[in-house]
């Protein structure tokens, strides 16, 4: 059973979850009202996984015997100047959620809640990987500078993505 804190937690983490896939479809608007569709198709898969990441602690909520709480989920930003704006909005949020998750481990640890703190570490490891992919992202994009066709190349690159 879920300690009253940690279910608390965990569905303050579904909210979260469900506003990241939000987020990521607003910036993937952003991009088709820019004509960069790779970036847009980024942008939408990324979404789908985060909701993916919101059902995983829903599933897990049932699964302990606690209830699932949904909630508002925030309006997001609709506009950007830039796509280097749109990319370091990403790594600055993928950080926001590392310390979410890092809060849910210690709080997992601090209620000697073992099986919520196996459950928290894909998340953990799943953080670096997200936190890695869009500094790479940022990094090229900073590399381009304003090169237009340099930008295509990498809107082209990003369509791949499955």
């Amino acid at each position: 059973m879920l300690s009253s804190a940690v279910q608390d937690n965990m569905n303050q983490q579904i909210n979260a979850e469900f506003y990241s896939a939000y987020l990521y479809l607003s910036m993937a608007a952003h991009f088709e009202g820019e004509n960069l569709r790779g970036m847009a198709h980024w942008m939408q898969i990324q979404a789908k996984e985060e909701a993916g990441h919101a059902m995983k602690f829903f599933k897990f909520i049932a699964e302990r015997g606690g209830r699932v709480t949904l909630t508002a989920i925030a309006a997001p930003a609709t506009t950007w100047d830039s796509p280097q704006a749109i990319f370091d909005a990403v790594y600055k949020h993928e950080r926001h959620v590392t310390s979410l998750i890092n809060k849910l481990v210690d709080l997992a640890i601090a209620e000697k809640d073992h099986a919520s703190g196996v459950f928290l570490q894909w998340f953990v490891n799943e953080q670096v990987e997200e936190e890695a992919n869009a500094s790479e992202i940022l990094h090229q994009i900073k590399m381009l500078g304003d090169s237009k066709p340099g930008l295509f190349m990498l809107d082209r690159q990003l369509a791949q993505r499955q």
